[in-house]
């Protein structure tokens, strides 16, 4: 999410006050210890994976050489540069405009613009190809007035449609980063162009854009990340990439090593854009430059023309979806809201409440350790334990899975003893899930939790401990009672991410064990657009609930220039 990232980009600068004296740095390697079984969690499934890479099969490798990877690799790097220029081109300028200037409705697109956030993306693509699809309402309106709907694109197995999906449900991150970016230095950076002779467009390309940088390269490192790891919204659109493929050579050929081979490609494929990004930034430094500044008042047509740009993408990516959506669920709901539908959404509340409690009492201690101890194999640790938002889920999948057949063969005979003979002990179970799950978003739940700890101030620490309290004590009477925001919001935002999350509860839930984005899946597989959208409105209106809370964390209201 991109509240995520924003919480993590600002921690480094919040932690200077609060570390602890060199002299209590010497029980480093303690911290270290008692992080490590979190980091398992995500390191097992990623070694598993990068394993299959190391020991390369030659019968599977040839294979997928010559009818696999020339299609899957091409479809990806096209769609990740198509999605990189779309986020690109809708995200800068849309933040550029509700953070810098002033023009009709800018108080309202400036938090409007977030709400795309609450749409997966396959909530998008099943909605768009029930839309444009040959059946569906437009290209039967173009029939009726033009005789003809064949200049209508062919939306399925098609870069360009795949990526106008993605970048309408991703270009919020770039948006929200950058407009962080331009609320704090934007407006002085103009105003500093502007005296020196530039015009305002120059400035914006050359002064405001290059300061905005790192903002800017952690939003697209974000969407690159969701782009790699999208499952759902591809294969509505029946568009190859990895993770489609990763999951027809595990069910369709069943031939689960094939798919940890194309595990650790799209594995090394992370780590490669990651260490770009990095190499990228360098060793510049950027300085943020906080306090108000007058915004930028809009000629009356220049105004308008930002009001209708801003109108426009919350349209197509927001209004018109979600629209469509209660159209549909209100047609169906008759008929479909039936004994299954309360068992699918139970499932999802099941699955989603546990996993958000793990993940958040999982970060309370990474939290709490990295607060405890201040040392660079404490601070390694997890690092390496918050590592798994950057994993496409369909990776996690795989690297958990095997382990856990692995583990089920050797408790076999255990199974026997108890009467359970060819029962599974782990596959397919709730603890095979969580274990995916929370590998996946205790990122989310960490970054908000160990802000929410930074707020306890060091003098309130202090007198606790000058009353005699040990850590645990603390801990339980201080910390907790003051971090309860904190940790309702981490609890939130897992909820929700793994309300809508689709790949990992598709390939590692038990037959039978359906959620509401599972049966998304199935009813768009065989495109039922009307019967999925009940279970869509659902998941978009939980999905609200988060951005809400975004919304009210970043807004902000500057002063206004006329000019």
């Amino acid at each position: 999410m991109p509240a995520t990232a924003d919480l993590s980009a600002a921690a480094p600068a919040g932690r200077r006050g609060w570390r602890r004296a060199p002299a209590a740095r010497s029980g480093w390697s303690r911290g270290a210890l008692y992080a490590l079984p979190i980091a398992l969690l995500t390191l097992v499934p990623l070694l598993v994976v990068l394993g299959y890479f190391l020991y390369p099969q030659a019968e599977i490798w040839q294979h997928l050489a010559r009818h696999v990877l020339p299609r899957v690799v091409l479809n990806t790097a096209k769609l990740m540069a198509l999605v990189a220029i779309g986020v690109l081109a809708v995200g800068v300028p849309l933040a550029w405009l509700t953070a810098v200037c002033d023009f009709p409705g800018r108080r309202f697109f400036a938090w409007a613009l977030m709400l795309p956030l609450a749409i997966p993306a396959y909530v998008l693509a099943f909605v768009q190809m029930g839309l444009f699809d040959f059946a569906g309402p437009a290209q039967t309106w173009a029939r009726a007035w033009f005789g003809t709907s064949a200049f209508f694109p062919g939306l399925r197995n098609h870069a360009g449609v795949a990526a106008a999906v993605l970048t309408m449900a991703l270009y919020p991150y770039v948006y929200l980063l950058a407009r962080n970016a331009f609320q704090t230095q934007g407006r002085r950076a103009l105003e500093a162009a502007r005296t020196l002779g530039l015009p305002r467009w120059r400035a914006f390309a050359q002064v405001a854009v290059p300061m905005a940088r790192p903002w800017i390269a952690g939003g697209l490192m974000l969407v690159m990340m969701e782009t790699l790891a999208d499952f759902g919204a591809v294969a509505v659109l029946n568009y190859d990439t990895f993770t489609t493929a990763i999951y027809k050579s595990w069910f369709g050929l069943f031939n689960l090593p094939g798919a940890a081979q194309l595990a650790s490609l799209l594995v090394l494929c992370v780590l490669l854009i990651a260490a770009l990004e990095q190499r990228q930034r360098g060793r510049r430094q950027y300085q943020v430059a906080y306090g108000h500044s007058p915004r930028v008042r809009l000629g009356r047509a220049a105004g308008w023309l930002a009001c209708a740009a801003c109108l426009l993408v919350l349209l197509i990516a927001f209004a018109i979806p979600v629209l469509q959506l209660a159209l549909w669920a209100g047609s169906v709901w008759r008929d479909e809201l039936d004994a299954r539908y309360w068992q699918f959404a139970a499932n999802s509340v099941t699955l989603s409440f546990s996993a958000a409690a793990v993940a958040t009492a999982l970060a309370v201690c990474l939290a709490w350790l990295r607060r405890r101890y201040d040392d660079a194999a404490t601070a390694w640790t997890i690092r390496l334990a918050v590592l798994g938002y950057a994993v496409p889920g369909a990776v996690l999948a795989v690297g958990v899975f095997i382990p856990i057949a692995w583990l089920d063969e050797r408790l076999a005979p255990l199974a026997q003893a108890f009467g359970l003979a060819g029962a599974p002990v782990l596959k397919g179970t709730l603890a095979a899930m969580l274990l995916a799950l929370v590998a996946r978003f205790l990122t989310v739940a960490y970054q908000a939790s160990d802000s929410a700890m930074q707020r306890v101030t060091r003098s309130q620490d202090d007198a606790a401990r000058s009353l005699g309290l040990g850590p645990r004590q603390r801990l339980a009477r201080i910390y907790l009672p003051l971090m309860r925001p904190g940790l309702f919001a981490a609890f939130l935002l897992v909820f929700v991410d793994v309300l809508k999350e689709m790949p990992i509860t598709l390939m590692t839930r038990t037959f039978g064990w359906d959620t509401l984005a599972v049966r998304i899946y199935q009813l768009t597989a065989e495109s039922m657009w009307q019967s999925a959208a009940l279970p869509a409105a659902f998941i978009v209106l939980v999905g609200l609930l988060p951005v809400a809370l975004l919304v009210r964390e970043t807004d902000a209201r500057p002063t206004t220039l006329r000019r």
